[in-house]
């Protein structure tokens, strides 16, 4: 594996909403991931980023596939990832799932990609229906991505402003895109105007 680099990990793994000019710069899909026995025995991981035509995901499907073979063997599998999958990765993820019982994936993103679209949020109801918890990053999961996949020189991960706030909200962001509908009718229905 190559480890991440310091400065790439801030940038491409922060959750701030914008990135303030004059330090713009373009956010990338980069998919970090622990292949583990159900008993905590590391068998791989790897961070992996879009290539061209070939989203993150698409290639963490690839390489767990050539990994994990033995079917009579559980795994699991924990992926660090900077923006949420879209709905074609998320349609690919659960496909992948389905066809392997044996996995167990579990999936932690920074960042919420285009979640104001109906179909993006329907990839994310996708991926929960379908027994693939998303949940979003906060200062635990980021503490554990810095200590396993980026090359910090023993230095230890330094938060930066706001972190948990962003986190929070996005964590909010994405509660409101699981709420089923029928719950929010029914909220609707029960709300009494004074």
């Amino acid at each position: 594996m190559n480890p991440l680099q310091e400065d790439i990990f801030y940038r491409q793994f922060g959750n701030q909403h914008r990135v303030p000019k004059p330090y713009y710069y373009r956010r990338k899909t980069y998919l970090c991931y622990q292949l583990k026995l159900p008993e905590g025995t590391l068998i791989d991981k790897d961070c992996l980023r879009n290539k061209k035509k070939r989203h993150a995901e698409i290639c963490f499907i690839d390489k767990i596939k050539s990994l994990t073979r033995d079917t009579s063997q559980r795994f699991e599998i924990i992926c660090y990832i900077t923006w949420s999958p879209c709905p074609f990765c998320a349609e690919e993820l659960v496909a992948f799932v389905k066809d392997n019982p044996h996995l167990s994936l579990r999936i932690f993103a920074s960042r919420l990609y285009v979640h104001w679209r109906w179909k993006y949020q329907q990839g994310l109801r996708h991926l929960h229906a379908s027994g693939i918890p998303v949940a979003v990053m906060s200062l635990p999961e980021f503490e554990d991505c810095w200590r396993n996949f980026v090359d910090h020189q023993d230095r230890l991960f330094q938060p930066w402003r706001n972190l948990d706030q962003y986190s929070e909200s996005i964590k909010r962001r994405l509660g409101k895109i699981l709420t089923p509908l029928n719950d929010l009718r029914n909220d609707f229905r029960n709300l009494k105007l004074e």
